[in-house]
């Protein structure tokens, strides 16, 4: 079992800057990758960046040279450093975990709840 709780979400104007965070908690053997995906309005969820352990990242193309992913390991958390907000990225962004619970299980994703974000004109 595996719960995501992220935070950071909130109002902002374009060009601002805004950090998520996301903690992972509860039982597992282990966290492989974790990410960042975003769903606007009348919009299929879409990748943002991904991050393993490893600290190997990738990044959808509509955020490349603006958002950072980042993680502390110890502490089981993915960051995402927003930079050049603009008003396409208002969306519920969702923090996402690729983990096992025990060395005999499969890899399963696990969401987190999400969090709003809003980049106004």
């Amino acid at each position: 079992q595996v719960q995501l709780v992220e935070s950071g979400g909130g109002l902002v104007q374009a060009g601002g800057s805004l950090r998520l965070s996301c903690a992972a908690s509860g039982r597992f053997f282990t966290i492989n990758v974790m990410g960042w995906y975003r769903q606007g309005p009348g919009k299929q969820r879409e990748l943002v960046a991904t991050i393993t352990n490893g600290g190997s990242t990738i990044y959808g193309d509509s955020v490349k040279g603006r958002f950072t992913i980042s993680r502390d390991n110890g502490k089981n958390t993915v960051y995402l450093q927003m930079d050049s907000l603009k008003p396409v990225d208002t969306a519920v962004y969702y923090c996402n975990a690729q983990a096992r619970i025990s060395l005999l299980s499969g890899i399963s994703g696990y969401w987190g709840q999400g969090t709003q974000v809003t980049v106004s004109s």
